[in-house]
């Protein structure tokens, strides 16, 4: 009868404890931890979905883009690494060739207020002034760019058909030092390359080089 007892006392005590040990480290509820936590970007993982509207008063959200390679661009349109980018790495002019084989470009500037390059107007300028054949997508609280760890401009992000982010980083190894000689490895085109053919890249993901993200300063 006594071990009766000891047993009967052990399967209350551990009846009791398992919800204790199951509750977040921060003192909250396991509902207002779900409702709080944010996705992270993890290579080989499904890309974080989000909703984003553009300088021509559209909207984009990735999961609509499903079946087709996407590249996320972290763009500011006054980093001088985005001009570099732009202009001697061709950047716009080979996503443009890029778009015509069916990639899909999304743009995202994840400027807070008051921050370089931030604000509507800024980047409908943008636009033209780059030559864009896409708009700039605005993220001006910083949530899709803290999602996706972005710390760069540029810092390209490639998510393949099946919606798997198969890149994160340089868009070439140049370093942003200048196209006097050409880089040794194209990042981008390897990237996009690999998401069409399934093919896993050697270096799915590289320290990105430019400008750092002007992300909105942290609340007081």
């Amino acid at each position: 009868m006594k071990s009766i007892s000891v047993s009967l006392f052990s399967f209350i005590a551990l009846s009791v404890t398992l919800p204790v040990a199951a509750q977040p480290l921060d003192g909250s509820t396991g509902a207002q931890s779900a409702k709080t936590a944010q996705p992270s970007a993890v290579i080989g993982q499904p890309a974080p979905n989000f909703t984003l509207s553009g300088t021509d008063g559209s909207q984009t959200t990735l999961s609509d883009h499903r079946g087709t390679v996407v590249v996320l661009e972290w763009f500011n349109p006054d980093c001088p690494f985005v001009k570099l980018a732009h202009n001697q790495g061709k950047l716009g002019t080979r996503g443009a060739e890029f778009l015509k084989k069916g990639v899909k470009w999304i743009a995202i500037n994840s400027g807070g207020e008051g921050r370089q390059g931030h604000g509507l107007e800024r980047n409908r300028k943008a636009v033209t002034e780059y030559k864009l054949q896409w708009p700039i997508y605005l993220d001006p609280d910083g949530k899709v760019g803290a999602i996706y760890q972005a710390q760069r401009t540029p810092h390209i992000y490639v998510i393949d058909a099946k919606g798997i982010l198969v890149y994160a980083g340089a868009l070439d190894d140049s370093g942003g030092a200048g196209y006097e000689v050409a880089p040794q490895k194209d990042y981008l085109s390897l990237a996009i390359a690999s998401a069409k053919s399934g093919t896993p890249l050697t270096t799915p993901k590289t320290k990105a080089w430019g400008c750092s993200v002007k992300y909105s300063p942290p609340s007081k």
